[in-house]
């Protein structure tokens, strides 16, 4: 039997691939024979990673709240890779706010990326993939979606119906071949969340002391388990949320 894990010859479309979790997920598919299409809004940002990730990662410029580009990436996608079998749904927004000064604008503004964008783009490549009869979708949702969050309700709103995405897509579509499953990360080490607990030495003790696990996450760690759900390993997996927070969930 062939390694089951392994992702060689298949091609995924990572959004916001260029930093953070969605850089993490891109480097493990590379190492594990995969090739990838990383999108983002920053030309330069794009470049450097690519100059990390090496000749099997191709960079797109896309701001994936504009919907109309998104046939042109799918279009760009099997001209220069070839059929899409991996979309990761990784592209997101944040805002820290208190819930009685989020204006309508700057809610909508979070939904629209983090969830309507990613209805839009699921869309679009799920046409090819039911065709095909393969496909593993994949979301990136949220600690916030599994408890309460103070200060980010647009975006613990937008994160808690991508589970509900999952869900009703999984169901609706899974006899074809194509899946659907979302990761929820934890504390995961990124430049954000480096800068907001060097300020907050408190929740950074606080965040650990409810993580069973005892540190923060690694962008490779999330990547490892996008692989799993990505790769034929988990065939038979589809509708649920993986949480890979080294516990935070279930810490008391």
């Amino acid at each position: 039997m062939e390694n089951p894990y392994e992702l060689t010859n298949k091609i995924a479309l990572i959004t916001g691939g260029a930093e953070g979790i969605g850089f993490g997920i891109a480097n493990v598919f590379i190492n594990l024979g995969g090739k990838v299409v990383i999108t983002g809004r920053t030309w330069e940002t794009l470049q450097k990673a690519k100059q990390n990730l090496g000749e099997n990662c191709l960079i797109y410029q896309n701001d994936v709240t504009d919907k109309n580009s998104h046939r042109n990436l799918i279009d760009f996608i099997e001209n220069e890779a070839g059929s899409l079998d991996i979309l990761v749904n990784n592209a997101g927004k944040h805002l820290k706010k208190n819930t009685l000064e989020v204006t309508d604008d700057e809610y909508q503004s979070v939904l629209d990326t983090n969830l309507n964008s990613v209805f839009a783009l699921t869309r679009a490549t799920l046409k090819g993939m039911i065709q095909r009869q393969r496909g593993s979708v994949i979301f990136i949702s949220s600690m916030s979606a599994l408890y309460g969050l103070e200060k980010v309700i647009a975006y613990t709103s937008s994160k808690t119906a991508l589970l509900g995405m999952t869900r009703a897509l999984a169901s609706e579509y899974s006899n074809t071949g194509v899946r659907f499953n979302a990761i929820a990360p934890g504390f995961i080490e990124t430049k954000m969340l480096a800068q907001v607990m060097e300020n907050d030495p408190e929740r950074k003790s606080r965040v650990l002391r409810r993580t069973p696990a005892g540190r923060f996450g690694k962008t490779e760690e999330i990547g490892m388990a996008a692989a799993f759900l990505a790769s034929d390993a988990s065939q038979f997996i589809t509708g649920v949320c993986l949480p890979v927070d080294g516990g935070n969930a279930i810490g008391f």
